[in-house]
């Protein structure tokens, strides 16, 4: 089935539910309206606001909203971001995403408030099933607990759930949730030690 087609989002299951498709042999996994609506954003961003300076980010919040995206008070997303789709965004107040952040929110993506995402890092919602023989897209939601930082050039892979206050280090791979307040680092992310937070003047 194709990830946006809403067979898979809580529908009527008696109802019958869309074919299957076929990406080995060059088969969409969107529905046209989804294509269609990606192409218009990617031409208004490259446009209006990949060149713009970092000062201007009430301007690229209020891009991403004519786009579907939800956007918190003071959300900042870099010019140089690439966003698969607005509308599978949230942000929270004063969320960040870094320079050369890829945010490929083929399943909704939720940045909370304060969380940063450095520069380089990826959020990735989406996967294929290799164990299916049509390679079937499989996609699911991402969460990043408030005040919880994604370091430089980190992956974060489908349906992982970031804790509050959780960090992952710069070029960690994190597959499985990351408990809230604990710093991880590796490939795949283990734990290393407890985030001790100093006081806030």
């Amino acid at each position: 089935m194709r990830p946006d087609c809403g067979c898979d989002r809580g529908g009527d299951p008696r109802r019958a539910r869309c074919a299957p498709a076929h990406p080995r042999t060059g088969g969409a996994s969107f529905t046209l309206r989804s294509r269609v609506e990606r192409a218009a954003f990617a031409l208004c961003w490259t446009l209006l606001a990949a060149w713009t300076p970092p000062p201007l980010r009430g301007w690229r919040r209020l891009i991403l909203r004519a786009f579907g995206a939800t956007m918190g008070k003071g959300a900042n997303v870099y010019a140089s971001v690439r966003i698969w789709h607005p509308r599978n965004l949230v942000m929270g107040d004063h969320a960040t995403l870094g320079p050369r952040v890829n945010c490929y929110c083929q399943a909704p993506i939720t940045v909370g408030d304060y969380a940063v995402v450095s520069q380089g890092a990826t959020l990735c919602a989406g996967t294929h099933d290799y164990e299916d023989p049509e390679f079937q897209l499989r996609t699911r939601p991402i969460v990043l607990g408030p005040h919880s930082w994604i370091a430089a050039e980190a992956f974060v892979g489908p349906g992982v759930q970031v804790g509050a206050y959780a960090v992952l280090g710069a070029r960690g791979v994190a597959m499985r949730n990351l408990a809230p307040g604990v710093v991880y680092t590796g490939n795949p992310a283990v734990a290393v030690k407890r985030r001790r937070l100093g006081s806030v003047a």
